[in-house]
């Protein structure tokens, strides 16, 4: 701002430097042009004494002297003719010299002669000058108001950005030069605080998830103490108990081994860093992958397993992430369902394809359905069951970025979750 104050206080400086060397230009002119047309008209009047006629005097070769009158020695008793001599010439400057021819008085000369440099124009070239001057300083302030001032108001903020202070106000202003500017630093503070708020959510699951892993790993590692103690105590002292012992070290050591795979892929950012690859697929080789998979499954298991009827529309979305989903549901109704029945039925809507997996079974209270989809949320329904809360939230995430969603409903049989899937 300094130097924008200096580059006024410089163009004022430079006006007064230019109009002082105008006045003195046109000084030097002034003696210059009084030598000049001296010069011409006792040029002029010597011409005349040699006997030259007046009118054949070349006026149209002089600077300064543009006419010439004459006034006979005779004509002085003529008050009329003595009067139009000496009358005023249009504003001209006039000299008056008195004419000789051969040694004889003949009359007077005026010669009438304008000046190339003189007031009015010097007056003329300065207002003209002192108007460009304005003109500039004006147009200098203008841009110092408008441009300039409010760029040094935001000239912290981007510092402050970069350092993190993501709260600080950005300035509103109707000047169409900064709108667009403005309008880019509040989505640049917008984002930044988007990313941060999303980062301090993964740090804040992360370490919720590697708590409640750590917690979980505790149950597996005692039962290992335990059937270790077992043999070097000899409490298992033959050897088919020996053997049942060591493969129940090694079952709780593979969940271990899980466990701690989990922890790694939570460190990675890999668990909660979902990505889909939108595309389209037919519905009907997304139920067929559901049935290869689940259908032997439920069959040992003694659980009825149903797919409605459907009609084969072509669905948007992550073929791979949307059957990751689908699996994710079916698991958790083969976990906390009571084993009897799960249904797969289909509705259609306006836009959209529902896919409902429905599970007899106990039901999760009124109060949990809202916090279902929270990431580490676990239903009162889940207790004594393994897990880390983070099924649901996935399937949510994955619906979502595929331009669906999921909800759960309930019914005095069991509960259902539905798919909404794009078509």
């Amino acid at each position: 701002m300094k130097r924008f104050n200096f580059l006024i206080l410089g163009m004022a400086a430079l006006y007064v430097v230019f109009a002082l060397l105008l006045l003195r230009s046109y000084g030097f002119g002034n003696v210059q042009n009084d030598m000049e047309y001296k010069v011409e008209i006792n040029d002029l009047l010597e011409r005349a004494g040699q006997g030259e006629c007046l009118s054949a005097l070349p006026l149209e070769d002089c600077s300064y002297v543009k006419n010439i009158c004459f006034l006979a020695a005779r004509d002085l008793k003529d008050p009329e003719k003595v009067q139009d001599f000496f009358q005023d010439q249009n504003g001209k400057h006039s000299v008056i010299k008195p004419l000789f021819a051969q040694n004889e008085w003949k009359g007077y000369l005026r010669f009438d002669y304008i000046l190339q440099k003189n007031k009015a124009e010097l007056l003329w070239l300065e207002g003209g000058l002192f108007v460009l001057f304005l003109m500039m300083e004006i147009l200098l302030l203008y841009i110092k108001k408008r441009m300039i001032q409010p760029f040094f108001k935001l000239e912290n903020m981007p510092y402050e950005l970069a350092k993190g202070r993501l709260q600080i106000q950005v300035p509103e202003t109707k000047e169409r030069y900064l709108g667009k500017f403005l309008w880019g630093i509040s989505m640049l503070q917008e984002t930044l605080k988007d990313a941060r708020q999303r980062e301090l959510s993964l740090q804040r699951e992360k370490k919720t998830l590697l708590l409640a892993i750590s917690h979980d790993i505790k149950i597996p590692l005692s039962a290992i103490k335990l059937y270790a103690r077992s043999i070097y105590e000899k409490v298992a002292d033959d050897e088919e108990s020996q053997i049942s012992c060591g493969h129940k070290i090694e079952q709780h050591a593979d969940e271990i081994e899980d466990f701690v795979q989990k922890i790694m892929e939570a460190a990675s950012n890999e668990v909660l860093a979902i990505e889909v690859k939108n595309g389209e697929f037919y519905l009907k080789d997304y139920v067929n992958y559901i049935r290869s998979q689940y259908q032997e499954k439920c069959d040992r298991r003694m659980v009825t397993f149903e797919i409605g009827n459907y009609v084969n529309h072509i669905l948007k979305g992550d073929f791979s992430r949307s059957l990751e989903a689908m699996e994710n549901i079916m698991e958790n109704a083969l976990k906390y369902g009571d084993g009897r029945r799960i249904e797969i039925s289909f509705y259609e809507e306006e836009y959209c394809q529902i896919i409902e997996v429905f599970n007899t079974g106990e039901k999760i209270s009124e109060k949990e359905i809202p916090h279902l989809f929270d990431s580490f949320f676990r239903g009162s329904n889940a207790r004594g069951q393994d897990g880390n809360g983070l099924g649901l939230y996935i399937c949510k995430q994955i619906m979502m970025k595929m331009g669906g969603d999921i909800f759960v409903k309930t019914s005095e049989e069991g509960m259902s979750f539905c798919l909404v899937f794009a078509q």
